[in-house]
């Protein structure tokens, strides 16, 4: 399993996914799963804002991913990965996205381990985002997407989107997310996806763009925040 993710795309891949190679994302996935994110997200500026030393960053990814998939986002029952397990999409349905107070007491000792001294800047990122989330109207939320780097550029992140921006279309409700980059969010925006707010958690952090959706056919309209 490990060599499939350190290795580079080969002729015999298809050159762009067609959609029999995204699958629901299962609890034997999270091992693999958590080191293709940590990867791409290695180099990501919000997570190098939060764990500042390059030695340190790729552990504390894996250990971080793997931990709030397993206590957290795989709950709904609702990540999608790829057949060589190279990235995923991690969706929360409607009324799932919040984190009460239980369930973050049980994450705190793991999270420690795995961010250590750069905790505190994780744990202001993550209110951050939770007090900028919208209340109403129920919607579906993408906390995570992310493709291994030798396999980006080839549509897997369109196709990671796809089962619920379609399930969303289908059944009428909205969608939201955090764009960390340019080019995440110039993906999202060819998904019907329209920046609400540039926001930062600190003066020194980089800038995020919090983005909504409304399903196909309805006319947009900016959601409340708090």
């Amino acid at each position: 399993m490990a060599s499939d993710l350190e290795s580079t795309p080969t002729p015999t891949d298809r050159p762009r996914p067609d959609g029999s190679d995204i699958r629901k994302l299962i609890e034997s996935d999270i091992r693999p799963v958590a080191a293709a994110l940590a990867r791409a997200f290695y180099d990501d500026p919000h997570f190098r804002w939060i764990v500042r030393r390059d030695n340190r960053r790729m552990h504390a990814l894996e250990r971080g991913f793997a931990l709030f998939m397993q206590r957290l986002w795989l709950t709904p029952d609702e990540g999608y990965t790829t057949d060589r397990l190279t990235g995923a999409a991690i969706w929360m349905p409607p009324e799932t996205w919040r984190v009460g107070p239980l369930a973050q007491l049980r994450l705190a000792p793991r999270t420690i381990r795995a961010l250590r001294g750069d905790t505190p800047r994780l744990l202001k990122a993550l209110n951050f985002i939770e007090r900028k989330h919208p209340h109403d109207p129920p919607h579906w939320y993408l906390p995570i997407i992310g493709v291994a780097p030798a396999w980006q550029g080839r549509g897997y992140g369109a196709a990671l989107l796809g089962p619920i921006v379609r399930r969303c279309d289908g059944e009428g409700t909205p969608a939201y997310l955090e764009a960390s980059t340019p080019r995440n969010r110039a993906l999202y925006e060819r998904h019907g996806f329209e920046v609400v707010e540039e926001c930062r958690y600190a003066t020194d952090a980089p800038p995020r763009w919090r983005m909504w959706r409304e399903p196909a056919g309805r006319r947009y309209t900016p959601p409340p925040s708090r």
